[in-house]
């Protein structure tokens, strides 16, 4: 089954060169994303519907990255769904859609391989693949903006691969005689691994792959490159590729623990935790560019995750459950954003006002994604962000639990300011402004929909077999 999802979308590419049909654009896309959703599921529930094919040595799937696989796969159908509306309304060359469709397959195709990776090098190459699919789907609309958001994405997106490939190596000198990169077998042999090199190896890659991640101070890439991104790439950036790259972090952090060096790897994810969420409540009261806010936001949630993992047990457990909720809500508020900007054609939030009059139904979708990723009750994120500050107290870290919700607050009031000019204000008759009356197709309004009920759902009530997934995701951390 894993060969089936790493397979399917280079044969997908394989048959859109050949035909060149535009239709083919959709429809395969559609397609890879219900085989990644069952397969997906699947492997969660261990059902394995083709037993008697062997899957790659180098991909397994094991009780954290299933969680990862899952969310990935339920926000990926989303936005494929989504995208079948989102381009009809595109006037670009067949040509050029059809390269988009590559890049969308490829992206998706990378992100997969980096998550079901059982090897720390090759999660290494799929992280790298991945800045290669998405630098084309950030310059698609090819303005003076997109290319400089490609390449700022580009350059320090390499960077950043290029000192997570010296930890990799420094890894390798710390393990010693013991010549793999097999998770499995550095787990095994983590007690014999020199300290010194293991804890400079861990410098490397929480910076080079923090910059996937975008955690401060490496996130520079990440405005940018989610506000010039068409909507659907935006949601995928935020709500998949994060977390492929958290995933890595991740892994590499149960090596520090199960080597007994994780105090020195705590205090290192816990700063960058803070300075992600200082970065966003500096940054975030004063934006006026409605998608580059949801992007700094995104940095504050990547900041949560840090942190909860720094903190372990319930934290940990916190963060896990953190990562769900704001991928299902993010990805919401990304794609609602699409529709905003097909209707006003502008990015810029005081231009746009009286959102509930003009498009009643985008506008209450973006008034419940900012009550989700705001963590209002019964928002799955009120109970990471509770269990968060529940272990800061037991920790005994007043002051660090009092500076984390303050920040958070100065975030929460900069969202809402803005939130409620664009959906409350009254419309404003500027004729330089040519609001679009085209009807949206359905496509554009119930992915957002069945996510944001999904996360307010598992806020109310979370089912005994998903709560053992967790529990066995954050088992070892």
């Amino acid at each position: 089954m894993i060969n089936l999802i790493l397979i399917f979308p280079l044969i997908a590419c394989l048959i859109l060169f050949i035909f060149k049909k535009k239709f083919l654009n959709n429809l395969l896309i559609i397609m890879y994303s219900v085989i990644h959703f069952i397969v997906s599921l699947a492997l969660c529930c261990n059902i394995d519907f083709l037993p008697m094919v062997k899957p790659f040595k180098f991909f397994a799937v094991d009780d954290t990255n299933k969680v990862f696989l899952m969310v990935m796969s339920i926000v990926f159908l989303a936005v494929a769904v989504y995208n079948t509306g989102y381009l009809k309304a595109e006037k670009s060359l067949t040509k050029k859609l059809r390269h988009y469709t590559y890049m969308f397959l490829f992206f998706v195709f990378s992100m997969t391989g980096a998550i079901l990776s059982s090897n720390l090098g090759i999660a290494w190459v799929f992280i790298e693949g991945t800045t290669l699919a998405s630098a084309y789907l950030i310059y698609f609309h090819k303005t003076k903006h997109s290319i400089e958001a490609a390449w700022k994405y580009v350059f320090i997106c390499s960077i950043g691969i290029a000192l997570a490939f010296v930890g990799i190596i420094l890894l390798t000198l710390a393990t010693g005689e013991i010549n793999t990169l097999f998770y499995n077998d550095l787990y095994a042999n983590a007690a014999m691994f020199n300290h010194f090199w293991l804890k400079l190896s861990f410098v490397f890659i929480l910076f080079g792959i923090g910059t996937k991640m975008g955690l401060a101070p490496v996130h520079f890439w990440l405005p940018d490159a989610h506000s010039e991104a068409p909507s659907p790439i935006s949601a995928l950036l935020s709500a998949t590729l994060l977390n492929s790259a958290f995933l890595m972090i991740l892994n590499v952090f149960r090596l520090m623990v199960m080597a007994e060096c994780d105090a020195y790897a705590r205090i290192m994810l816990m700063t960058m935790g803070f300075l992600s969420l200082f970065v966003t409540a500096v940054f975030v009261y004063h934006i006026n560019n409605y998608k580059r806010m949801l992007a700094y936001s995104s940095i504050e949630n990547m900041g949560i995750l840090a942190l909860g993992t720094a903190l372990g047990g319930i934290g940990t457990m916190a963060a896990i459950i953190h990562m769900i909720g704001h991928s299902l809500i993010k990805a919401s508020f990304f794609l609602t954003s699409g529709n905003i900007l097909e209707r006003f054609g502008t990015k810029k939030i005081k231009a746009v006002t009286g959102l509930l009059k003009t498009d009643r139904l985008s506008g209450w979708l973006w008034v419940i994604s900012f009550l989700g990723i705001a963590a209002f009750p019964p928002s799955v994120l009120f109970i990471s962000e509770f269990l968060t500050v529940k272990t800061l107290f037991i920790k005994k870290y007043y002051i660090l639990c009092i500076l984390f919700l303050l920040l958070l607050t100065i975030v929460l009031y900069g969202l809402a300011k803005a939130v409620i000019k664009m959906v409350f204000s009254a419309p404003k008759e500027d004729c330089s402004l040519s609001i679009s009356q085209a009807k949206f197709d359905w496509t554009m309004y119930t992915p957002q929909i069945i996510m944001l009920t999904a996360a307010f759902i598992i806020g109310i009530y979370m089912p005994l077999g998903t709560i053992k997934l967790l529990i066995d995701a954050v088992r070892g951390f």
